[in-house]
């Protein structure tokens, strides 16, 4: 197995021991992106949609340094510190996953994530 380190300058940082996503050459292993601004390396400012957006725009930016696009994710697993947001999120998966099939997905409550986002989203993506 080839083991490949996916690190994309348009996304942000990350906040521990890990690297944006690993690929073995047939799928891309993304690590969990929060709603970072890269080139601040904080929380973005707004509303929790203003969040959700930029968490796919870092999704985005790793996927594509790692050769894939989001018509290639195959799944999806979101954790959120409030499932009432729950239909934001689906709102926000409507229009990135518009004219394309949209991935399975797991949708997790948890009590915190890193930096007190409230949400973060991990997928897997064939190559």
């Amino acid at each position: 197995m080839t083991r490949k380190i996916i690190y994309s300058s348009d996304a942000p940082e990350p906040v521990g021991t890990y690297n944006q996503a690993v690929s073995d050459g047939r799928f891309v292993f993304t690590a969990g992106q929060i709603p970072l601004d890269p080139d601040t390396g904080q929380i973005v400012e707004g509303n929790f949609q203003d969040r959700v957006e930029q968490v796919f725009r870092n999704l985005d930016a790793v996927l594509e340094e790692g050769g894939t696009e989001f018509s290639s994710i195959l799944k999806i697993t979101v954790y959120l510190t409030d499932l009432s947001r729950f239909s934001t999120v689906n709102e926000v998966f409507s229009d990135q996953f518009k004219g394309i099939e949209p991935p399975a997905r797991s949708v997790v409550e948890v009590a915190g994530l890193p930096m007190n986002a409230d949400i973060e989203i991990e997928c897997i993506a064939s190559v």
